[in-house]
């Protein structure tokens, strides 16, 4: 691959070697406000390094091996010819988006948004680093755990571009915003990905961020956005990932809100390698609300790892919590929810669940349902379940004429369903109801939600 550092980080080079081999060159290409922190972050680093199933945090899922081998690292946009139409479109013709391409962690230059509503900005992170530093100061670092996570800090070390949405005061945007964010290499790649959501008072937006892998290769993902929505703003973000098998993904999604503000997120897990999703939300003003949802699907060997942190960290806010997961074959999955209220939180409301399918012997989840109280006017619960499918259930689709095989996928469904209502966008709950009943058939071999193009004209397979 041109423009890459090629072999990075095999056994005898280190992740903080090669940074500091190639800082200068990083930050002469970059901007102040990406720069400012890539010292510090390189020191917390040295200190935490990449996590191992030591670290608490990462008890069920060792990254270290995960992040070793040779992969290399892109230093400048990947080199599309023709137009992003021609490598990949989405066939879900009732999705109407305002749709940006980010191409192995880096923005794609040759983007379409049309007529965005006025003040409404979405774009290249570096881009804003250049053009509008202030603005990028203001939030860039403020909310990412950087310095007591090791990953965050190896993000915020090598992070050139990303997305950045921004919503003015007032603006309500009706349509969603899609983020496609494609892997595509000739040789094993590392990204280190950075994301800015804003919104400000009283704005609404929806935003979409659809991960795919185009190509065989061996990728190393390390994804972090960063959020803040303001009081009586409203977001809802869904994290839809299909990637292949060969895939490490740590995608963290931290975001503060502010008084009377409310969050839904939505992590989808469709077909990966290995996964970790790292999910906090901060409720920093009265009234706020905050949602985390999931569903994965696993099989063979594929393993999640879902992490969630919520922060009451003032009084009157509430907090809702549903994640699920069907494992089969040797699928592995963890779970771990933290609820913190902090001292003067009193009259807080969160709940959380976590619920679990097993359906086979080898398939393994681990559940850590987590509650830190230290307030008493409170109303807080959390429970997890881990079970296989109902006989009693199946009994009685079988004596309706209903064959095993389609009654098992039936029940899958219906322990589904309820994570997938969630979804606000009609259009997409549709499409992820088709796509989730096609995984439970085992049709889901490759992405049948796009059409994925080696060249113009030449349809290839979603990998």
């Amino acid at each position: 691959m041109d423009n890459a550092i090629k072999n990075v980080v095999g056994r005898d080079v280190s992740l903080s070697t090669l940074f500091e081999e190639n800082r200068q060159m990083i930050e002469n290409s970059s901007s102040r406000p990406l720069n400012h922190l890539r010292g510090q972050a390189l020191e917390a680093f040295l200190k935490l390094g990449i996590p191992t199933n030591k670290v608490e945090n990462y008890k069920y899922t060792n990254l270290q091996p995960l992040f070793g081998g040779d992969y290399s690292f892109c230093l400048k946009p990947y080199d599309l010819t023709g137009k992003m139409e021609d490598v990949f479109s989405c066939d879900v013709e009732t999705l109407d988006t305002f749709t940006i391409f980010i191409v192995n962690g880096w923005y794609y230059t040759n983007n379409n948004l049309g007529d965005l509503p006025a003040g409404v900005r979405v774009g290249s992170l570096a881009s804003l680093a250049k053009e509008d530093p202030t603005f990028l100061e203001k939030y860039y670092g403020n909310i990412s755990p950087w310095h007591s996570d090791g990953v965050v800090a190896l993000n915020t070390m090598f992070a050139r571009d990303g997305f950045y949405i921004h919503i003015p005061p007032g603006v309500v945007v009706e349509k969603p915003i899609q983020v496609v964010n494609i892997l595509m290499s000739e040789e094993a790649l590392m990204t280190n990905q950075r994301n800015l959501i804003v919104l400000e008072e009283n704005s609404e937006a929806k935003v979409l961020v659809c991960d795919h892998t185009l190509t065989p290769e061996k990728f190393v993902v390390n994804n972090v956005t960063e959020g803040f929505v303001a009081s009586n703003a409203h977001l809802d973000y869904y994290n839809l990932q299909n990637q292949h098998n060969a895939t490490t993904q740590v995608a963290g999604l931290y975001i503060e809100q502010k008084e009377n503000s409310n969050v839904k997120t939505n992590n989808l897990t469709l077909h990966t390698g290995v996964g970790r999703n790292n999910i906090e939300l901060k409720l920093a003003g009265k009234h706020a609300e905050g949602h985390a949802y999931g569903l994965y699907l696993l099989d063979k060997n594929q393993h999640v790892d879902n992490f969630s942190f919520i922060d009451h960290a003032v009084p009157e806010c509430f907090s809702d919590e549903l994640f699920k997961g069907v494992l089969d074959d040797h699928a592995s999955a963890a779970f771990t929810g933290k609820i913190m209220v902090r001292p003067d939180a009193q009259k807080t409301n969160a709940y959380q669940t976590n619920n679990n399918l097993l359906l086979t012997r080898d398939a393994k989840i681990n559940s850590r349902p987590q509650l830190e109280i230290y307030a008493d006017d409170v109303k807080c619960s959390h429970g997890a379940t881990v079970g296989q499918l109902d006989e009693e259930a199946m009994f009685y689709l079988r004596t309706r004429g209903i064959n095993r095989d389609e009654a098992t996928i039936l029940l899958m469904y219906a322990f589904a369903y309820e994570v997938i209502e969630k979804i606000k966008m009609e259009p997409l709950r549709d499409q992820i109801r088709s796509l989730v009943e096609k995984r439970f058939r085992g049709e889901l071999d490759k992405c049948l939600s796009c059409v994925v193009c080696g060249q113009k004209g030449t349809e290839s397979s979603c990998l």
